[in-house]
């Protein structure tokens, strides 16, 4: 899908790719320096740190965002410099495939339960210390689940379309192998998360291999989304049943080896789930042909089309030809050869109303010295007689 421009160039993938960081990196100290400004005006207390303690809440709020921001910058990035369609990273279809991203939700909920079953019943202390297992309360919970509901989905959608998005369709568009595509940004998915244990790293790999296989299979982002999105819900979710919960800074990465063994089980039985339902369902895994150029139009309607009334005398469509004379595609203007042009002679006096002959005088352009004959009633008015008349004196006498 990276390919689907008729204006793609490899320096537009490293461009976009260098640009996403980059931009992230300015918008979130734009709203780290807002909110900081907000906080201290607020007379909120400070961290140990010196950073502004929002309380538990809003500061996973914006954790969130600061995540979430990246959403509208793949996007833009898809545009320029991908300069193709923005839905072209959602699917093949151009767009994000909501009924299917249903089916894929409904799918997910039966993984998640199951994890969370388990998890209930692995060994070890999950808690962490006596405080995170005292109940936070009805208000404090509902109002976590109410933000929780708003940016989580957001949050996990703007990673996947950064990973099984951009970095997927980069990678797909210099390889033929889907394998040698899904790999990299699985490796990069799971070192985003910094590193904890040696299988949480492994489980994070897992995910991101599992997600862009099926991004793959199915054409679009959508199955990806649902299982990211539902899982991140369990997790902040049960976080916030405790107080305490949603300050942790504990990720995936810091995961347990029963509690990563467990999750990867119930990722690929999430894939199963997926791929019986892309077989009932059938959504579109290809994309249509790709667009073609756009043809370079006249500043002004043509009424013989777009490249002339004489397109095969003048070269293939594109640019607008050049005439290989002065004189335009008819030919050089001719010489004339006499003293007329290629006309012949001009008119003669006697091409009038009324007056015999064909409209010339006869005379041929190779004698400039031939006059026309004069005619005996246009003499002019003043004219003199000559000095035989005045006598009236005639010849013969």
């Amino acid at each position: 899908m990276a390919r689907y421009t008729p204006h793609y160039h490899g320096w537009q993938l490293l461009l976009g790719t260098l640009l996403l960081p980059f931009g992230w990196l300015l918008v979130t100290v734009v709203l780290y320096l807002l909110t900081e400004v907000f906080g201290r005006a607020a007379g909120y207390p400070e961290l140990p740190d010196g950073d502004i303690d929002f309380g538990p809440i809003p500061g996973t709020a914006l954790d969130l965002t600061y995540i979430a921001l990246l959403l509208p910058l793949v996007l833009l990035v898809v545009l320029w410099p991908g300069r193709r369609p923005a839905g072209t990273v959602s699917s093949v279809t151009g767009r994000l495939r909501w009924r299917w991203l249903a089916w894929c939700l409904l799918a997910a909920v039966p993984a998640t339960v199951l994890l969370a079953v388990v998890s209930f019943f692995l060994p070890g202390d999950q808690s962490g210390s006596e405080e995170t297992d005292a109940w936070v309360g009805w208000q404090t919970f509902l109002v976590s689940l109410a933000m929780l509901i708003a940016l989580v989905p957001l949050q996990s959608a703007a990673e996947e379309y950064l990973f099984r998005g951009w970095l997927l369709q980069t990678a797909g568009a210099l390889v033929r192998a889907p394998w040698f595509a899904v790999l990299p940004q699985a490796v990069l998915f799971a070192a985003a998360h910094g590193w904890g244990t040696l299988w949480g790293f492994i489980d994070l790999l897992v995910f991101g291999l599992v997600a862009g296989w099926l991004s793959i299979r199915t054409g679009g982002l959508e199955a990806s989304i649902a299982l990211h999105a539902v899982n991140n819900l369990l997790a902040f979710g049960v976080s916030a049943v405790f107080v305490g919960g949603l300050e942790t800074d504990e990720t995936a990465a810091d995961a347990p080896w029963p509690l990563a063994v467990t999750d990867m089980a119930t990722v690929l039985l999430y894939a199963v789930i997926v791929l019986w339902l892309a077989r009932r369902r059938s959504p579109r895994n290809l994309s249509s042909p790709p667009p073609e150029p756009a043809v370079p139009h006249l500043p002004y309607p043509q009424p013989w089309g777009t490249y002339g009334p004489y397109p095969h005398q003048w070269g293939s469509p594109g640019a607008y030809p050049q005439p290989q004379s002065p004189y335009g595609p008819y030919g050089s203007y001719p010489q004339s050869q006499g003293a007329y042009g290629p006309y012949g002679a001009p008119f003669s006096n006697a091409a009038v109303p009324g007056a015999a002959g064909h409209g010339f005088d006869g005379q041929s352009p190779d004698q400039p010295d031939a006059q026309p004959p004069e005619r005996s009633d246009e003499r002019p008015s003043d004219q003199q007689p000559s000095t035989s008349q005045e006598t009236g004196t005639s010849q013969d006498s």
